[in-house]
């Protein structure tokens, strides 16, 4: 797979997917841009990304921005290095710390980093707030580290790598060695991610500050021309571990930058971004109850020989009577089932397609297949084959784009107003046998 990732060299957001792509072993080339020409301005650029911001990733079947969502799409392109979790709860866990660094470490790094690197105006009162984030972060991590070698598991996760590449610049251009003793089991834990050869690679040779960097001057500007986070790297190197000496600032009063000088960027950062509002929620509400549905699916095991009865011969307006104005049922195919000659390998297919999955948990179901010989050790081939019901009237965004695995399967509506289409939906449920083929192992998504 050929991957272009578009920035300013030294971005510490790119960072994060070049690491991942190596523990991945993948090919990821770095293309810069020059925001200061305003590159990133051009028609060009912008049909890659219309927010006309960096990164942006480029994939054979289109572009992709925000750095998050790069670093994720990177992880997940190889599912044996589970950059992303050993199981579900393991998951949750990376996410619960890419979601701790976003929202709780580097909105404090910027505001100590920018006015250093000479892109923010420096705000005494701003920097001492967020001296305060960056020590209870840092209490928070030594003390989770302190049994632990990693945030999550027994290797390196995509956690790891984004809160690393974050904190990077406290122990290179921010503070120095009396701020990283006080957090032994942090400064242990940064030193084994960073001496890994797929960390090295992307952040080179980490040179710690010998002092705590002086605030600058209260006059100082931020160069308007400059991208915040900037074109200068943030690996440490000796030239920019220690910060050049300037003037202690004067008094608090005086050094209070003119008023509103940041407040658009203080406001970005600070501020609880808004929550994205979801086309499925906003359509007309259905009598029937999707979380009903999974009860009434999934309350024995194995699941019900009766749902489908009681799912479309109910009465309507129950909460478990399917709703065709406001639900779909999908029934889908794997399209490389010819290559299904490994029986061992298949149980990792479903689970792992049931486990990208989890975006759409709130606005669907299903179930995922495998049937053909029972001779587990023949030849195959083996046929991977499901049935999901959505919320709308469409494949959900959530499936689509959430789950990379989705693109390797044919989707087709099933009508559920017809005995032919109930009847293929229940095969595929819950049949012992999907298309003459006996089922040897079922996994579903609830």
């Amino acid at each position: 797979m050929s991957l272009k990732i578009y920035s300013y060299p030294g971005n510490y957001r790119v960072w994060k997917s070049q690491i991942a792509a190596n523990y991945n072993q993948l090919d990821l080339e770095l293309v810069p841009v020059d925001m200061r020409a305003g590159q990133h301005k051009t028609p060009e650029f912008l049909a890659k990304n219309p927010v006309g911001k960096v990164p942006v990733l480029e994939t054979p079947q289109g572009c992709i921005f925000e750095s998050g969502a790069i670093a994720r799409y990177i992880a997940r392109l190889r599912g044996d290095a589970n950059l992303l979790g050993d199981n579900n709860f393991q998951q949750a866990q990376v996410d619960q710390w890419i979601d701790y660094c976003t929202n709780e470490i580097e909105p404090a790094r910027a505001i100590l980093y920018y006015p250093i690197a000479g892109f923010l105006a420096y705000n005494e009162k701003a920097a001492t707030e967020a001296r305060k984030e960056i020590s209870a972060a840092f209490e928070l991590l030594n003390k989770h580290l302190q049994s632990r070698t990693f945030l999550v598991g027994n290797h390196v996760t995509l956690a790891d790598i984004q809160v690393v590449t974050s904190i990077a610049v406290v122990y290179t251009q921010l503070f120095g060695p009396k701020f990283a003793s006080q957090y032994v089991n942090v400064l242990r834990y940064f030193n084994t991610c960073v001496n890994q050869p797929e960390f090295s690679k992307v952040i080179g040779k980490v040179e710690f500050a010998k002092e705590d960097a002086k605030p600058p001057k209260a006059d100082k500007k931020a160069d308007a021309g400059k991208p915040a986070g900037g074109d200068k790297k943030e690996s440490g190197a000796a030239s920019s571990a220690a910060p050049k000496k300037e003037a202690a600032p004067a008094k608090e009063a005086a050094a209070a930058p003119p008023k509103g000088e940041n407040d658009d960027l203080l406001d970005e950062l600070e501020a609880p971004k808004p929550k994205k509002v979801n086309p499925l929620d906003l359509l007309p509400e259905s009598p029937m109850s999707l979380d009903s549905v999974k009860k009434l699916a999934f309350s024995q095991r194995p699941v019900l020989p009766t749902f489908f009865e009681q799912h479309f011969g109910g009465k309507a307006g129950e909460p478990t009577t399917f709703d065709p104005a406001g639900y779909v049922w999908y029934i889908c195919e794997y399209n490389y089932n010819s290559d299904n000659k490994e029986y061992w390998k298949i149980g990792n297919t479903l689970g792992g397609f049931v486990q990208r999955s989890d975006a759409c948990r709130k606005y669907a179901m299903g179930s995922m297949q495998v049937s053909g010989p029972e001779d587990e050790e023949g030849s195959g081939p083996w046929v991977i084959n499901g049935a999901w019901l959505f919320r709308g009237q469409e494949l959900p965004a959530e499936m689509k784009d959430e789950n990379p695995d989705s693109e390797y399967y044919t989707w087709n509506k099933v009508d559920a107003s017809t005995d032919a289409g109930r009847a293929k939906l229940k095969e595929y449920f819950l049949g012992a046998e999907v298309n003459g083929a006996k089922v040897l192992d079922r996994r579903y998504f609830k």
